[in-house]
C-alpha cells in the first residue's frame, strides 16, 4: 500500500508542478509581449483556477492520513486562495487587470514550482 500513496503522490505532485510551471511560462510570456502586467488573469486564469481547485486534495491527502500535514493548515491555506482566485478575482471583472493579480499569480506559481519539486524529490527521498 505505500507504494502505491508514494505513486500517487508523485503523479499528483508532478500534475500540479506541471501544471503551474505552465502557469507561470503563460504569465511571464504575456508580460514579455505585452510589456504589461495587464491581462495576467485572461491570459492564465483559467489555469489557476482550475489548479487552485484541484488543490482541494491536499486537504484530503491530510484528512486521511497520505500525508503529515493534517486538515486545518491545507484548509486554511485552500480556502483562503481559492476565495482569493475565484470568489474576488474572477467574480469582478474590474479587479482582474489590477497589478496585484499579476503580482500573487506570478508568486504562487514560483512557490508552488519550487515547492512541489521539493516535494517530489522528498517522495523519492532523493532530497
Amino acid at each position: 500500500m505505500a507504494r502505491i500513496s508514494t505513486l500517487y503522490l508523485l503523479a499528483y505532485n508532478s500534475f500540479q508542478a506541471i501544471g503551474w510551471a505552465v502557469s507561470l511560462t503563460i504569465i511571464l510570456f504575456n508580460l514579455l509581449s505585452t510589456s504589461s502586467v495587464t491581462g495576467t488573469f485572461t491570459s492564465a486564469g483559467t489555469l489557476i483556477c482550475f489548479l487552485q481547485s484541484a488543490a482541494f486534495l491536499e486537504v484530503i491527502h491530510g484528512a486521511i492520513g497520505l500525508v503529515p500535514s493534517g486538515v486545518l493548515l491545507p484548509m486554511l491555506q485552500w480556502s483562503g486562495r481559492t476565495h482569493f482566485v475565484l470568489a474576488i478575482v474572477r467574480g469582478i471583472p474590474e479587479v482582474q487587470e489590477l497589478p496585484f493579480v499579476f503580482i500573487t499569480f506570478l508568486a504562487w506559481s514560483i512557490g508552488e514550482v519550487t515547492y512541489l519539486l521539493f516535494i517530489r524529490l522528498d517522495v523519492v527521498h532523493l532530497c
